[in-house]
């Protein structure tokens, strides 16, 4: 199998804890040929959708440490046909990049994409959520999202919650996120200001949503697979910080799926495999979803370590699964208009 990582630069990456780097170790291990392409490297030659790549070169004998694997690892750089591998693994970094998924587009029924194009067009942002019909906030806390400050300003004033946070629509890691309170509201325009209107005078969306009792103690991240939970961790904020982004300082503890949670995962587990999002991060805060991170969820390397487990190999496997199914379709298509041609 090839399989190409549509993901940041190799020089990004965080060779201790990057979930990527898991996921191409796992692949190298198996022998599967593996490059890298940041979706700035995308080109057209000849009508052909190609890549400049950053090729892995094969090893004899793989590492079993993932910092020694990085270290070790011999790379090439290449110019390659994106329909000549049989998997395109998306891991870059949100903003979705549209001009990346027009690139794609032209490959997309020759090449397994994770995640699908049309799935993450639909839930790159964190409007997605709205997708699931929470009208009663059982699974969803109460969410707002609009550039009109004093729409925003109103719903504060409504809301029964004393705290209430505010991100910016295309954040991700934790960046921009904050904490309101009601008794602090002569900070409020000046702080929706500051989110909504750009120096060029544009503007962006940003989302109110209802404090979740417990927040303080932290969020679950539970990761997805084909609709199923493959793995959970607890993540606590620090002691300066109300985030619990592990890369914003938060730190992580094991945590086994509450009845809450599973159910969770088992009402929206179909939809996303429906809209091709096979490969999901979710993070919930007293069994409400919060957000879903389709682009690059990570969180496998920690899981490892608190579990002493291999997700990778779990998500390894199943993409091996969906090629061989597509390579089967394929050679029974081809056998089917044998028979026809030669009838």
């Amino acid at each position: 199998m090839n399989i190409c990582f549509l993901m940041y630069p190799w020089e990004q990456i965080d060779p201790e804890n990057d979930t990527s780097l898991a996921l191409i170790h796992e692949c190298v291990k198996r022998n599967h040929g593996v490059a890298l392409c940041s979706p700035a490297n995308l080109t057209i030659r000849n009508s052909v959708t190609n890549a400049f790549c950053t090729v892995i070169k094969r090893m004899e004998k793989v590492p079993s440490n993932l910092k020694t694997f990085y270290k070790k690892a011999e790379l090439r750089e290449d110019m390659l046909p994106l329909a000549g591998f049989d998997v395109l693994f998306m891991r870059a970094n949100p903003p979705l990049d549209p001009i990346m998924l027009n690139f794609l587009d032209s490959v997309k029924d020759d090449v397994f994409i994770i995640n699908s194009l049309q799935g993450l067009r639909e839930a790159n942002n964190k409007l997605y959520t709205a997708a699931f019909g929470d009208s009663h906030n059982n699974i969803i806390p109460a969410t707002h999202v609009s550039k009109n400050k004093n729409y925003l300003v109103r719903m504060i004033k409504e809301s029964k919650a004393e705290k209430m946070i505010l991100k910016p629509l295309n954040g991700f890691g934790g960046s921009g996120v904050i904490l309101i309170e009601k008794n602090a509201m002569s900070n409020i325009k000046s702080l929706l200001d500051f989110y909504i209107t750009n120096a060029d005078g544009s503007s962006n969306y940003v989302i109110l949503q209802d404090y979740i009792e417990g927040a303080d103690k932290g969020d679950v991240r539970i990761l997805l697979l084909n609709g199923e939970p493959i793995g959970a961790m607890r993540r606590i904020p620090g002691s300066d910080d109300h985030r619990s982004n592990v890369s914003a300082g938060g730190s992580v503890a094991r945590h086994q799926l509450s009845k809450e949670e599973k159910a969770l995962c088992k009402q929206i587990g179909p939809k996303l495999v429906n809209d091709g999002l096979y490969f999901v991060g979710i993070d919930v805060i007293g069994g409400k979803l919060v957000e879903v991170n389709v682009m690059s969820p990570g969180g496998i390397t920690y899981m490892n370590k608190v579990y002493k487990t291999k997700i990778q190999s779990r998500v390894i496997d199943f993409i091996e699964s969906k090629v061989l199914d597509k390579l089967q379709a394929f050679d029974r298509r081809s056998r089917l208009r044998n028979e026809v041609e030669n009838a």
